[in-house]
């Protein structure tokens, strides 16, 4: 989830300033020197995309080897180093590196002391069991990473024109009445998550004026684990499904033959579609491609 001019680097005095620094403040108010280039390394796949829109590359990213993937978008620039798995973090590439920040998040609050004996760490909380909508906590989390690397002018710029950018979605769709959506993953040919409130999808589907066809309520991450046959619980006639790559190789083929898919409306011509991936762990820049998706979708009627 680089190129670093080495001369961008914190001086040594000035990292050993902001570890001090992190001893006295909250681990949310970690202060970066705006006049530098910090070397930041990432656990978190949301705040890495955040990094590059506020105009940083990360030097680290945790799962970089997925980002492709999960992520597509934005495109992660070449030299970024690959941390492994969050919960498994190569502890050697990461001292080697020299971070002069760690991006954490609450999932990985059992990491957070060992990661704290090599770099500040800036915890951001946006997914927590206290649940909560996502796209304001993610909103609220780019302000304070903003402001945390010296980024606050270009954080507030950015954030504008994520508004602007759902504004103008909604301005399309609003002409085409545009049916109720039901958003999945496959994990196989029998069972999916489909994304409820609280959750970004369901806060995406909100912003650009689409109604979410589940209203179970999901867990804090977004999504409820489904069986297929579970889709029959949508009544609504006009609402459509929409299932997100990548989708595993044998799900189509099976659901072509499953009686229990044939059975449901979505099987029916018009009412089940495949779009391009789109993380639903994700912070701004995963809810504004999911309404971009969301989107080209209902306008091209296809």
């Amino acid at each position: 989830m680089f190129r670093e001019n080495p001369g961008s680097l914190f001086p040594l005095r000035r990292r050993t300033l902001l570890r001090a620094m992190v001893g006295a403040l909250s681990m949310s108010a970690v202060p970066v020197l705006a006049n530098n280039t910090p070397r930041i390394a990432s656990l978190d796949y949301g705040l890495a995309s955040t990094l590059l829109s506020l105009g940083v590359t990360p030097a680290a990213v945790a799962s970089l080897a997925d980002w492709d993937i999960w992520m597509v978008e934005p495109e992660m620039p070449p030299g970024v180093l690959d941390l492994g798995s969050p919960w498994e973090v190569n502890f050697e590439v990461l001292v080697a590196l020299k971070p002069d920040l760690i991006l954490a998040t609450p999932y990985l609050d059992a990491l957070i002391p060992k990661l704290e004996k090599i770099a500040p760490v800036l915890r951001l909380a946006i997914y927590t069991p206290e649940g909560g909508e996502i796209l304001p906590a993610s909103i609220a989390a780019t302000r304070k990473l903003a402001e945390a690397i010296g980024r606050a002018e270009e954080g507030e710029r950015y954030l504008a024109a994520a508004e602007a950018f759902f504004a103008d979605c909604r301005r399309r769709l609003e002409p085409l009445s545009p049916p109720p959506l039901a958003l999945i993953n496959f994990m196989d040919a029998r069972h999916a998550r489909i994304y409820g409130a609280p959750g970004l999808f369901n806060d995406v589907l909100e912003k650009i004026g689409v109604e979410n066809a589940w209203k179970e309520r999901s867990n804090y991450w977004g999504f409820q684990a489904i069986g297929i046959e579970e889709l029959s619980r949508i009544e609504d006639p006009r609402a459509q499904l929409i299932a997100f790559e990548p989708v595993p190789a044998d799900v189509m083929p099976k659901l072509s033959q499953s009686p229990l898919w044939q059975a449901l409306p979505f099987a029916r011509p018009g009412h089940f579609s495949v779009v391009p991936a789109a993380l639903m762990f994700g912070m701004v820049n995963e809810a504004m491609r999911l309404a971009s998706l969301i989107t080209s979708k209902l306008e091209s009627g296809s």
